[in-house]
């Protein structure tokens, strides 16, 4: 047999971007490594502060995402994601500049979980930012503009914890806010389908809020497993 060289590490097929970030990061979270059944290679984007991003658009930062995405390929990642769906405005770009897949967002699968649903059924987004995620945030993830969205913005716990980059976080309290945000996208929504979560921290609660809404609930959990398969399919 002869090996093949190239890369620096090997075994790591998905390199993920990260925000420059404080907060708690528990086991689902896509930034806790004990969320993914196969390793992956990360990369912070420093000054990339959730509240930059996710309010503030990544305004001027498109150079560093693009860098360290170069510095993860350089490193051996075969595809690159990002742990924010925000950053689907840098989706184009991105996959522009990176020889690699690119899969900036998990909101690029309402799109194909539109086409899995019943007739008169539709996916929705929970986002942890209704207030700031726009036509461009959705546009750049192939999202209908018509898409319903839900928020955990009125909630007493995640989003602030989150976007403020807080030191500490109720998990209790934050999964309340999650389901909270679910049934009440679903009340004011009777032909919601299934539910896509825009935020990356909200994998962690994705199995109580199918729980709660018996709805199926795509993450980028899944979206990640998903490109993983497709990057290094296993062997039988």
């Amino acid at each position: 047999m002869i090996a093949q060289g190239g890369k620096s590490i090997y075994g790591a097929s998905v390199g993920i971007l990260m925000l420059d970030a404080q907060f708690p990061r528990i086991p689902g979270d896509m930034g806790n490594a004990l969320t993914w059944p196969f390793p992956v290679l990360y990369r912070i984007v420093r000054d990339a502060s959730p509240d930059r991003v996710v309010r503030q658009k990544a305004e001027g930062m498109l150079g560093a995402f693009v860098d360290a995405a170069l510095d993860l390929v350089k490193d051996g990642a075969d595809g690159i994601t990002t742990n924010c769906g925000f950053l689907s405005v840098f989706q184009k770009e991105l996959s522009e500049a990176i020889p690699v897949p690119v899969v900036t967002s998990s909101l690029m699968q309402v799109e194909m979980v539109n086409r899995t649903l019943p007739a008169g059924k539709r996916a929705g987004i929970l986002t942890i930012s209704a207030s700031t995620l726009t036509d461009e945030h959705l546009s750049g993830a192939h999202v209908p503009l018509s898409t319903p969205i839900g928020t955990t913005e009125g909630g007493d716990e995640f989003t602030r914890a989150i976007l403020g980059n807080e030191l500490t976080m109720d998990v209790d309290k934050a999964r309340a806010d999650n389901i909270a945000a679910a049934l009440s996208l679903k009340a004011e929504n009777p032909d919601l389908g299934a539910i896509v979560l825009e935020c990356t921290n909200m994998c962690t609660y994705a199995a109580d809020i199918q729980t709660a809404t018996n709805l199926p609930v795509f993450s980028m959990v899944t979206f990640v497993n998903w490109f993983q398969a497709g990057l290094n399919p296993p062997h039988y």
